[in-house]
C-alpha cells in the first residue's frame, strides 16, 4: 500500500489503515522520541501523543515533501513540548568559557552507534535537545531558537556545552582504552 493510499484511508478515519500507518513508522519514531526523551517510558508516551496528532492531523498533509519527514516534525515537536519547562530552566545566555573542541576521530570511528546514544543520553536535558535539534536533526540555531522560545545565542551556547561534555566524555573512554 502506498503512503497516499494510506493517508486517505486515514483521513477517513479507518482504523486498519492507521493501524498500519502506526505499524510502518512507529519503529522510526520511537527512535527519534528516544533521542529525546530521558527513558523507554518517557519515549513511548512522546510517540503515542505524536501519532495522535499525526491523526489528527493528517488531512493537512499536502503531498509537499517526505510522509514520513512530516511525521519527524511532528514527533520532534512533541518530544520538545513535553521536555520545554526543562530547557527553560537550564537556560544559559553566554558562550563564556565554552570551548569548540573537535572530536578525534579515533575514538569516534570505534564506539558504536549505540555507545554514543548513550553518551548523548547522558546530557543534561537543554544540551541533549538542542544538539538533537542541531546535530541529528539538521535545523539552524534560529530555528532551534523559534521553535524553544529562546535566544539564538542560547542554542548556539547549549550546543557548544554539548559537544564540549561529549568530548570529556569520549577523552575519558579514550584514556581508559589505552590503559593495560
Amino acid at each position: 500500500m502506498s503512503d497516499e493510499e494510506l493517508i486517505q484511508g486515514c483521513i477517513k478515519g479507518k482504523d486498519a489503515f492507521q493501524y498500519e500507518l502506526y505499524k510502518r513508522y512507529s519503529p522510526k519514531m520511537f527512535g527519534v522520541c528516544l533521542r529525546y526523551c530521558a527513558s523507554r517510558e518517557e519515549a513511548e508516551d512522546v510517540l503515542q501523543d505524536g501519532f495522535i496528532k499525526v491523526f489528527k492531523k493528517i488531512d493537512s498533509f499536502r503531498f509537499i515533501g517526505s510522509f514520513e519527514g512530516w511525521i519527524r516534525r511532528i514527533m520532534v515537536h512533541t518530544a520538545i513540548r513535553n521536555k520545554y519547562i526543562t530547557l527553560r530552566a537550564h537556560e544559559v545566555n553566554t558562550l563564556e568559557g565554552v570551548e569548540h573542541p573537535a572530536l578525534d576521530e579515533k575514538v569516534t570511528s570505534k564506539l558504536m552507534m549505540m555507545d554514543l546514544m548513550k553518551l548523548v543520553n547522558e546530557l543534561p536535558q537543554g544540551y541533549k535537545i538542542v544538539f538533537n535539534l542541531f546535530a541529528v536533526e539538521g535545523y539552524s540555531h534560529k530555528e532551534i531558537a523559534e521553535m524553544l522560545e529562546i535566544q539564538e545565542a542560547t542554542s548556539r551556547s547549549q550546543y557548544l556545552r554539548a559537544r564540549q561534555f561529549l568530548r570529556e566524555k569520549l577523552d575519558k573512554l579514550q584514556k581508559s582504552e589505552f590503559r593495560i
